[in-house]
C-alpha cells in the first residue's frame, strides 16, 4: 500500500534556510582556506560554481561570514583561544572552521541572537564534524558567549527560569 502524497511531503526534511546555507558555505569555504591557502575569490568561485544551492543562500551573510573570518582570523583565535580545552593545533580544521564563523557573528552579529549563532553551529558541526564535533563547539561558543555577551545570556537564563 502506498502513502499518499501528503504523508511522504510530512517525512521530507525541512528546507535550510538561507541564513543556515550562508553560514555552511562560509565554513565550507574556511576549510578550504585553511587546507589549501587560496585566496578567498577563488574560493568563493568555486562554491558558486560547484554547489547548486549556492544561489538559494543569502549572499550577503556568506560573504561577511566568510571575507571577515579570512580578514580577522587571527584576532578571533584570541577571542575564542581562551575557552578551548585543547590547543589550538589540535583542533580540527571543521571545528575551527565554525568556531570561526560563531566568533564572527558572536562578535559582529549583534542582531543575531546568541542562542542561534550557538544552535546553528551545533547543527553544522553534527552535519560536517567529528563524532563530538558538536559538544566541543557548543562548549566554546557557550563559554565564549557568557563572555562577550554577558547581558544577553544572563537575560535569557532569566527567561527560562
Amino acid at each position: 500500500m502506498t502513502q499518499a502524497p501528503e504523508q511522504n511531503e510530512a517525512k521530507k526534511t525541512p528546507q535550510k534556510s538561507a541564513r543556515r546555507r550562508a553560514r555552511e558555505f562560509a565554513v565550507q569555504g574556511l576549510y578550504q582556506w585553511q587546507l589549501t591557502g587560496d585566496n578567498v575569490a577563488n574560493i568563493e568561485r568555486f562554491l558558486r560554481d560547484n554547489n547548486t544551492s549556492f544561489g538559494r543562500a543569502d549572499e550577503a551573510l556568506f560573504r561577511e561570514l566568510f571575507y571577515n573570518a579570512v580578514r580577522d582570523v587571527e584576532i578571533l583565535k584570541a577571542i575564542y583561544g581562551p575557552h578551548l580545552d585543547r590547543e589550538e593545533a589540535e583542533v580540527s580544521p571543521v571545528e575551527r572552521a565554525i568556531l570561526l564563523v560563531g566568533t564572527v557573528e558572536l562578535t559582529q552579529r549583534l542582531d543575531t541572537p546568541y542562542a542561534v549563532v550557538i544552535n546553528e553551529a551545533i547543527e553544522i558541526a553534527k552535519t560536517f564534524g567529528g563524532t563530538d564535533g558538536h559538544r566541543f563547539v557548543n562548549g566554546v561558543l557557550d563559554k565564549l558567549a557568557i563572555a562577550i555577551r554577558p547581558e544577553e545570556v544572563e537575560a535569557g537564563r532569566n527567561k527560562r527560569r
